[in-house]
């Protein structure tokens, strides 16, 4: 069993290696990205047995988290009393998505817990987990979850580079070639230790937020002025990708009709609600379009880390407001469903 599972995920990793191949022969944007993304979800769509790296992936994430916070200097931490303007829209923009949402989904034939977690813009894994413990439907609350990442990643790129210009070439990092080994060991040794630390303390989200604050840690003490190397980047973009498609392995028909298609409606109206925000958000002054986009996209961490690096956007900016979004979600999420009695009827 154990030999066929590494069989699968050999099998996986040369389809996602494939896939980034092909996007960069034909010269496609993000093709570590994209490829093999597209790659794997083709594959999982036609019924191939894929097999996801769990560990892998997850130390893959800490390069994001280790990147977001080498970009924490101390010239960024001094800006962040003018963030707090927009980041103070962030919990209305979460109310606002569940008093759209849980209705949207209601009316969509699901039961009232699989309903509310469905409509919560957060991330998979905590959604699922908060779900299936309150009863809802796991496998529809992970298909509607994996399919608004999938959309928003996708379409995040042909709005940055169609309606804002933005050429989508940010620099990711130095080779690894021209960056101090003493600074690579530091960024190493915090992807680790802030990745096993944060999960001892039961934080959410610890393979990027463990690495993240005990890279600022580092970075506002001066000893690391760069970010993580170009090649870890784009390794960590590789194993995003193929996170994203094979969430879809095993996916029958029903759940093709049902769960996807009611992820595809509902990123529609986060669309609308996204847009409604950018706008105001920049209008007002208090944020960069591109920023302001990238902030109110409601994509997953990684995802959203990986194209506020290669759009060049301030990225102490757009995480602030992901992270905000998370937290709100999170730990208000399983309180006011319980305050508001939501409940899965009796069978």
């Amino acid at each position: 069993m154990r030999i066929l599972q590494m069989r699968k995920q050999v099998a996986t990793l040369a389809l996602a290696l494939l896939g980034a191949g092909l996007f960069l022969l034909l010269g496609l944007p993000l093709p570590f990205l994209f490829g093999p993304m597209t790659a794997c979800l083709l594959a999982a769509l036609a019924g191939a047995p894929l097999k996801g790296l769990h560990t892998v992936s997850t130390l893959a994430r800490t390069v994001l988290g280790v990147a977001v916070g080498a970009s924490l200097t101390p010239e960024v931490v001094g800006r962040i009393p003018q963030m707090v303007g927009s980041v103070a829209l962030v919990p209305v923009y979460v109310v606002i998505i569940g008093l759209v949402g849980v209705p949207f989904f209601r009316r969509l034939g699901y039961d009232p817990v699989t309903a509310w977690y469905a409509a919560m813009p957060g991330g998979l894994q905590d959604m699922v987990a908060f779900g299936k413990e309150a009863g809802g439907d796991g496998r529809a609350l992970a298909l509607i979850h994996a399919t608004r990442v999938l959309i928003i990643v996708t379409l995040a790129p042909l709005i940055l580079t169609g309606l804002y210009g933005s050429s989508l070439t940010g620099a990711l990092g130095e080779p690894a070639r021209e960056l101090p080994v003493v600074e690579m060991t530091l960024m190493a040794a915090a992807a680790v230790i802030g990745w096993k630390g944060a999960e001892r303390i039961g934080l959410f989200g610890a393979s990027i937020l463990g690495p993240m604050i005990v890279t600022a840690v580092l970075s506002l003490a001066g000893l690391i002025h760069s970010r993580p190397p170009a090649e870890a980047i784009l390794t960590a973009q590789l194993f995003i990708g193929l996170g994203i498609g094979v969430q879809y392995v095993g996916v029958t028909f029903r759940e093709l009709r049902s769960f996807i298609l009611s992820g595809l409606a509902f990123v529609l109206v986060l669309a609308v609600l996204a847009a409604i925000f950018t706008e105001i958000v920049t209008l007002s002054g208090l944020a960069q379009p591109v920023e302001g986009f990238l902030a109110f996209a409601p994509g997953g961490q990684a995802e959203m880390t990986v194209l506020a690096l290669v759009a060049g956007a301030d990225l102490g900016f757009v995480i602030l407001h992901h992270l905000t979004r998370i937290v709100v979600v999170i730990l208000g999420a399983p309180v006011a469903a319980r305050l508001m009695g939501v409940r899965r009827p009796p069978e």
